[in-house]
């Protein structure tokens, strides 16, 4: 495993703002956010607004080097969504960590770049493809063929879209604990209740999550060795019992880890 290490996932809700310009609306922000997920279901059947109305409230990391693991929030209760973005573009310029998501190709990235440019943010460590650093036209963050930024939902599909696959399921599947609960539709509500802790504990269970899938897949390629993978997982459970907010991840992952026979060891049964 090529260390650093950045796993990562975003949360957004509608800019109302953008949309109405976007729109040439002029309504009260209850009606406003009715009136465009109209006008997006009737332009593609589906309420997911388009990439570039997402606006950023959280985005959550954790970064795994030769000193260990830190999960990290940047969100709303402290930061403006541009203020989120310098913090974690400015990441890229003094390391250069592999960048590991679940959909981040379609999704994350995407968004961050449409974002970026309507701040008016500058990028290059993470959108060079090679017209700076001439070795990024190479391994960049982009390309989906290369190692600098692994979609996990992309890879794991062989590139096919047909094989996606959804994080919670596969999480489940391999004995993880999945989303636990509330799904991203909540994500507004905990932006305008003010509800902190549950924004930056669901974005960073996304994380994790995504984490151990990554651990396990490079262990499926063999740029894990079993011992290493299982010292892995010890660290993260350790990582997280210094982490009251995860205390729920935790306590889940204990029980879905018994539902596989590869898992069922990771929490050793406590013995008189």
């Amino acid at each position: 495993m090529r260390l650093p290490v950045l796993t990562f996932d975003i949360e957004t809700q509608t800019d109302l703002k953008s949309g109405a310009h976007l729109f040439g609306l002029d309504l009260p922000e209850a009606s406003l956010d009715q009136a465009l997920t109209k006008l997006r279901r009737q332009e593609s059947g589906t309420d997911f607004q388009r990439l570039p109305l997402h606006e950023i409230v959280c985005i959550s990391g954790m970064w795994i080097d030769e000193q260990g693991m830190k999960l990290f929030s940047f969100s709303r209760e402290q930061h403006s969504e541009a203020e989120i973005l310098k913090k974690f573009l400015s990441i890229f310029d003094k390391r250069h960590p592999t960048l590991v998501s679940w959909n981040g190709s379609q999704f994350d990235l995407p968004v961050i770049l449409y974002r970026a440019m309507y701040h008016g943010l500058s990028a290059p460590s993470l959108f060079d493809q090679g017209e700076i650093d001439t070795q990024k036209r190479y391994n960049n963050y982009q390309n989906r063929y290369h190692q600098r930024h692994v979609d996990l939902m992309d890879v794991m599909a062989m590139f096919h879209a047909r094989h996606f696959q959804k994080l919670d399921d596969v999480a489940h599947l391999l004995g993880y604990p999945g989303k636990r609960g509330d799904g991203g539709y909540h994500v507004p509500e905990y932006v305008r209740n003010q509800e902190w802790t549950k924004l930056t504990s669901y974005c960073e269970g996304d994380v994790l999550n995504t984490w151990l899938v990554y651990i396990r897949w490079l262990l499926l390629k063999g740029q894990l060795l079993l011992p290493d993978y299982q010292h892995l997982v010890q660290s993260t459970i350790q990582y997280l019992h210094t982490q009251p907010q995860h205390a729920e991840f935790l306590a889940v992952w204990r029980e879905t880890s018994r539902q596989t026979a590869f898992t069922q060891f990771d929490f050793p049964t406590p013995t008189d």
